[in-house]
């Protein structure tokens, strides 16, 4: 099975991520069969990611994160970096197809994504603290400038799940459609962008980056930390309680 499916579709490159055995979680190569798509995507109009088996995404897969290896674990975190900076770098507007649930790195997507439109079914959420990890690239600094610090920090902190409604309340998503409209819609999306200027739209996008510019640092910043809690007590457990479905036992506090 491949990792992802690409598909044009008129003027508009389809990217479908299609582990639905794991939620569409991306492991190293998986993330960076994404970014290869994104790159190669100049000639198209717009783009669209999406995913397979009625989930868009779970974020960085969480295997054997009970007992990591550090060498996989950085090259996780590095193809993770590259997948979102190819969605801000990629010339053309990125459109998440949010058809499932979105958590955890699979939210970050949504926040490195241009436009957004989610299914009535989807849910979103950041799972990192839950989970003996921590949202470094997105979450915790760009997601503050699209729906508010206080508001990021709740869905980076508490890793609660939100509905689609809650999501478009937040400003997570510019629009929410029933299932079965969703493909429909983002496909009138594409439409309305292929009438527009292709040289201007780049200009539009590559000016609206300056937030993203300035948070670049702290990604690279945050995701060091991450390396440095690699194989932690925290991280051991967060991975160990999310595989057996059960709740964390934290150490306590040092």
């Amino acid at each position: 099975m491949a990792d992802i499916e690409v598909e044009p579709r008129g003027t508009a490159l389809w990217i479908r991520l299609n582990r639905p055995e794991r939620r569409n979680a991306y492991d190293g190569p998986m993330a960076h069969a994404i970014a290869d798509a994104l790159e190669g995507a100049t000639s198209y109009h717009s783009v669209v990611i999406t995913g397979s088996g009625g989930s868009f995404c779970a974020g960085g897969a969480l295997t054997n994160l009970a007992a990591p290896d550090t060498a996989n674990m950085r090259a996780l975190y590095r193809a993770s970096l590259r997948l979102f900076d190819a969605v801000r770098s990629c010339p053309r507007p990125v459109i998440a197809a949010v058809n499932g649930a979105a958590a955890g790195g699979g939210n970050e997507l949504v926040v490195a994504c241009d436009l957004a439109v989610a299914a009535r079914s989807a849910t979103f959420g950041q799972t990192g603290p839950r989970v003996g990890s921590s949202p470094v690239t997105g979450a915790t600094n760009v997601m503050g400038v699209q729906i508010g610090e206080k508001r990021a920090k709740e869905l980076a902190m508490l890793c609660r799940r939100y509905p689609a409604e809650k999501a478009m309340d937040l400003g997570l998503v510019n629009d929410v459609v029933d299932d079965d409209r969703l493909e429909e819609t983002v496909i009138g999306w594409c439409a309305e962008l292929a009438a527009l200027s292709p040289r201007y739209l780049e200009i539009t996008k590559v000016s609206s980056n300056i937030w993203w510019n300035a948070a670049r640092d702290s990604f690279s910043t945050g995701l060091g930390m991450l390396v440095q809690a690699i194989g932690s007590p925290d991280m051991a457990e967060g991975a160990s309680s999310f595989m057996e479905k059960r709740k964390p036992r934290f150490p306590a506090p040092e």
